[in-house]
């Protein structure tokens, strides 16, 4: 084993691949992992690399599979039912832990295990991908601007791109079960797309944004303090009507044999998108804070297609961690790493602070 090997598990998914593509440009060597060996064994013939055979209910497997390594990165999703398995091996094998979820529930069990990370001296960290390092790091940044803020808003408009089957999957499993905000410090139960926002992202004409319950309501929290927090994504006045409908169908869509068959059809039309698709697809990011006194600043990122930019921020954190800049427990990107961590990703332009109109 040489020293820049990390565990890449889930490995034959659609960012795993890209992770995997790009793992060289970061001086890293994943060794692959996955629970069937007939995915695996052809990718790691492709790259010249070694794969390891885990299920994630088997537990001698994957801690043989972690032994002998510093870090994992976890790519296998819907991570609300994979995370938590391989967070607690981790802790056996003490292992660091990595992500790249977007899911509130996820980063929230994260929490409860930081004493346990602690006491094994492992650092578990999740969403180090899109989800949510540039809205994590433009959180902490509005913060250090506004110390006093006592609400933050975020968006993101995914400018050109898709998404994969995997990202569509997750969002299938959540359909139906309404949204979530953060209030006075508590995760509230809010209907689907129950605030609406127009958004100057700092491109073109300002777009609609519809409220959605993003990883942020957990990590910005973590990092910033902040008590009230809203998270928007750019919509289209038909993707936002849809989304209030859901409300009325919340039943019907969380229906076993409907999501069986809204699955079957993801599998056949969702792939993710493709290369020329990721290279001319951008993301932009907003964010605003609020005080007390009614003061109010705003910022914007604009960096890469989103999946192209979990890759780089993923492998980024990961060789941080492997360099040995980690601290035990459990953490978040800019909680950890800094408001300008999103910064060192090539191609990713930060506006300065303005006051809001």
């Amino acid at each position: 084993m040489t020293t820049n090997q990390f565990l890449l598990y889930g490995a034959n998914g659609y960012t795993a691949r890209l992770i995997l593509e790009k793992a060289a440009l970061f001086g890293l060597t994943p060794v692959l992992a996955g629970r069937s060996e007939a995915k695996l064994r052809p990718l790691a013939e492709q790259h010249g690399l070694t794969y390891r055979v885990a299920d994630l209910n088997d537990h001698t497997a994957l801690d043989r599979a972690l032994a002998d390594l510093p870090v994992v990165l976890h790519c296998a999703g819907p991570f609300s039912q994979t995370a938590a398995p391989m967070q607690e091996a981790c802790l056996r094998t003490r292992t660091h832990y990595l992500d790249i979820t977007g899911e509130v529930a996820v980063f929230e069990h994260g929490q409860t295990l930081d004493r346990a990370a602690k006491e094994q001296n492992i650092l578990l960290m999740s969403g180090v991908g899109f989800d949510v390092v540039p809205t994590d790091c433009i959180a902490r940044y509005l913060h250090e601007q506004l110390p006093d803020a006592t609400h933050l808003q975020l968006a993101f408009l995914n400018d050109g791109g898709g998404i994969s089957h995997g990202t569509a999957q997750t969002a299938l499993e959540n359909a139906g079960a309404g949204s979530l905000i953060r209030q006075n410090g508590r995760l509230v139960s809010v209907p689907t797309a129950h605030k609406t926002l127009t958004i100057d992202f700092g491109v073109g004409e300002p777009r609609s944004c519809m409220s959605i319950p993003w990883g942020d309501l957990s990590t910005a929290y973590h990092t910033t303090g902040i008590p009230n927090i809203d998270t928007f994504i750019g919509s289209s006045a038909g993707q936002i009507r849809l989304a209030k409908a859901g409300n009325l169908l919340g039943g019907l869509l969380k229906n076993r044999m409907v999501q069986n068959f809204l699955r079957q059809q993801l599998t056949k039309r969702i792939s993710g998108p493709n290369e020329v698709t990721r290279q001319h697809a951008r993301t932009h990011v907003w964010g605003r804070v609020t005080n007390a006194g009614g003061q109010t600043i705003e910022a914007r990122l604009h960096g890469p297609e989103g999946y192209t930019l979990t890759a780089e921020a993923a492998l980024l954190i990961t060789k941080k961690v492997m360099a040995g800049q980690w601290q035990a427990g459990y953490q978040t990107p800019a909680g950890l790493y800094g408001a300008d961590l999103i910064l060192e990703i090539p191609n990713v332009t930060r506006m300065h602070p303005t006051p809001s109109p």
